[in-house]
């Protein structure tokens, strides 16, 4: 088999083992279950111990204050703005209904509404809800609290805010929760105060809740969309599968997050040094819920404890993600391939921010890989010149022994040694940029610098396909939107014209399948988004350019 069929045939069987991969693989593997695991307790005396998040009630009176009385109107709701977001709070379980990004809209259009990452429709869909494992508080799931503010919205634009609820049970308990808002960032910090004024210690541990829809679209096959925990400094992704086998995962937990392809609700404990735990629960209508179960389980009679989280909720952008948390830029995650892609990213994002156009990024970034691999491309269309230099005298070799197969592959590797050529000298160059490939496919297929992000022309988003017009009905093998798929079509024309400019292969058998596989390359690239095969078309055209040059110089 010649060199240039090995070349084609690797990268197509590769192709395929990626998406047979991504179909049935895609997810993470298996994490080993355990059928029970043990809530972490923290065993305390019943007295007031040395604990920063412990104070003694008397010195903590004033913010245990009871609020003023007003008219009684039982679950106000409060909207909160900031540059990055718009949010809704309710006094039901001072919990969270509603969370709208004023950066990013639902889809390309203009005057398409922002983008609402949360949006409850019942009570079971609040997030940022808090209870207890054991129900030690009686009535907290249905609390209404009463909430530290007469007005219905809060400017936090250019200061720093906070909304407070109170809330006491029947029993004498008293809980206050504190958010407090940025005006430079998706991040917003709460803090829970439990009162325990009684002589007897509260055992009872507690939990912070954030829901999630899933998402059960075609491309959430291709790309992680759910619950990740990094815990242990492991990321663990929870496929539900993963969750029906196990629901409890225990130990330093640095962040939790639910999360689709370019959105993510992230909770991050204060104090994550401690082993805690995260519950997921499967609920109706594809709903999911994931519960952190803090630690300190005891309240000591007489005091106040306090419990701190930081939420993210935002875009999966790195640079984003790495300038609040450094452990959370780890939810974006590139698989096998995290070590390319992440670096690429970075480069990329360097570029466009002085050109700022992504396309012409993703251009200039392909010159530079290209030119990275420049002597391992030369010696691959070296040796495949040399090839088609002996094209003649392997099919003489053919024709002539074409009844003994062994004695033919034998007088092949003569010829090869007597023009001191290497079969595998084209191929084994360009396999090595397989890798390179696929991690630029993750990382512009997962990026949400590339959601909606235009080139020129037609191509106003590099995160979809690339389409001319809109037919308004289906086409065979196309996803939707319908329409000519202009870019997709120039790369498989430079995929043909690639071809001819290489060997023939001296079966006809083989040459139909190479004459066959720009065809096939089309219809595979032909529902990737614009980026890649922008990518995979400004490569082709530098190889076509290489080839040309190394076929003159050799002639």
């Amino acid at each position: 088999m010649d060199s240039n069929l090995r070349i084609l045939l690797a990268i197509v069987l590769t192709f395929l083992v990626f998406f047979v991969y991504q179909v049935f693989f895609g997810r993470p593997p298996e994490i080993s279950t355990k059928q029970q695991v043990e809530q972490p307790q923290q065993t305390q005396e019943e007295t007031v111990v040395q604990d920063r998040n412990v104070q003694p009630l008397f010195e903590t009176t004033a913010t245990i204050k009871k609020p003023e009385a007003r008219p009684a109107i039982k679950g106000r709701t409060i909207t909160v703005s900031t540059p990055f977001y718009t949010a809704s709070f309710t006094e039901e379980g001072a919990t969270l209904t509603d969370f709208k990004l004023n950066r990013y809209r639902e889809t390309i259009q203009p005057d398409s509404p922002m983008k609402l990452l949360i949006s409850a429709q019942s009570p079971e869909e609040r997030s940022l809800a808090i209870g207890f494992v054991n129900h030690k508080i009686q009535g907290l799931d249905d609390a209404v609290f009463h909430a530290d503010t007469e007005q219905s919205a809060i400017d936090a634009s250019d200061e720093q805010k906070t909304l407070s609820f109170y809330w006491e049970s029947s029993q004498g308990y008293r809980i206050i929760k504190t958010y407090t808002f940025y005006p430079d960032s998706y991040l917003f910090d709460i803090e829970i105060k439990v009162s325990n004024p009684f002589p007897k210690a509260l055992k009872d541990n507690l939990t912070l809740a954030v829901i999630y829809r899933q998402d059960n679209t075609s491309e959430s096959r291709y790309i992680f969309s759910g619950p990740s925990i990094l815990v242990d400094n492991k990321l663990k992704e929870l496929s539900e599968k993963d969750i029906s086998k196990r629901d409890l995962y225990s130990g330093r937990i640095d962040w939790f997050a639910l999360g689709d392809r370019y959105f993510i609700t992230a909770v991050i404990p204060e104090d994550e040094k401690r082993e805690s735990s995260v519950r997921l629960e499967q609920g109706a209508e594809q709903l999911l819920k994931a519960v952190h179960i803090d630690p300190t389980g005891t309240i000591p009679p007489q005091t106040e404890r306090s419990y701190r989280y930081h939420i993210y909720i935002g875009p999966k952008s790195l640079d984003i993600l790495s300038s609040v948390d450094k452990k959370l830029s780890k939810a974006i995650d590139f698989g096998w391939f995290d070590i390319l892609a992440k670096p690429l990213l970075h480069i990329l994002n360097f570029f466009n921010r002085y050109i700022h156009n992504y396309g012409i990024a993703i251009i200039i970034l392909t010159i530079l890989i290209k030119g990275a691999f420049w002597p391992l491309s030369n010696k691959s269309y070296k040796s495949m010149s040399d090839m088609k230099k002996l094209q003649p005298k392997m099919t003489e070799l053919r024709q002539k022994y074409k009844d003994d197969k062994q004695k033919m592959n034998k007088e092949l590797m003569n010829l090869y040694k007597a023009y001191n050529i290497n079969p595998l000298g084209g191929c084994l160059p360009m396999i090595l940029q397989i890798p390179v490939f696929f991690a630029f496919y993750k990382m512009l297929y997962q990026s949400i610098e590339l959601r909606h992000a235009p080139f020129f022309g037609w191509i106003n988003d590099l995160a979809a396909p690339d389409r001319l017009l809109n037919f308004g009905f289906s086409i065979p093998f196309m996803e939707p939107p319908y329409g000519i798929p202009v870019l997709t079509i120039i790369m498989g024309a430079s995929m043909f014209l690639q071809q001819k400019m290489s060997p023939p292969p001296g079966d006809p058998a083989q040459a139909k399948i190479m004459m066959a596989l720009p065809i096939v390359f089309t219809f595979i690239f032909i529902n990737f988004p614009s980026g890649l095969v922008l990518y995979w078309l400004v490569n082709n055209i530098l190889s076509i350019a290489q080839q040309y040059y190394i076929i003159k110089k050799t002639a």
